[in-house]
């Protein structure tokens, strides 16, 4: 009767609106989808699937921490994304940004440094391979 639901990274289970703007931290877990702006760092709680879209007229200032991260609006300060990260056309980022997989599209803006988070997936090999 009272069972805890599954998270599914893949939906959005809470927004920050166009025209919110919060000045603090936030913690997430799920999906969170930022249209508005935030003034502090936005960090998913470690060791929970956790996904966080930014609009275009999102914008943060401070750190940014998620497994999957998609980026269409501009973050200014540190960036981890843990799985995935996407910058789609609109994105501006300045900062370090870690990450273990990176998307980027043509019109995306990156001011900073590319650092590849190491481990992860084990090294593919070729079937006919004998290594």
């Amino acid at each position: 009767m009272f069972s805890k639901k599954k998270l599914n990274p893949n939906t959005i289970e809470c927004l920050i609106g166009a025209g919110t703007v919060i000045q603090g931290d936030v913690r997430f877990r799920g999906g969170l989808r930022i249209d508005g702006e935030v003034h502090g760092s936005v960090v998913a709680i470690d060791g929970e699937p956790s996904m966080l879209v930014l609009s275009e007229n999102a914008r943060i200032e401070g750190e940014v921490r998620a497994g999957h991260l998609v980026v269409n609006g501009t973050i200014a300060g540190p960036v981890q994304a843990d799985e995935l990260i996407e910058l789609q056309p609109k994105a501006r980022l300045c900062g370090e940004v870690r990450y273990r997989a990176i998307e980027i599209q043509h019109g995306a803006v990156l001011e900073g440094v590319l650092a590849h988070l190491e481990g992860g997936r084990p090294d593919l090999k070729l079937a006919a391979s004998n290594e």
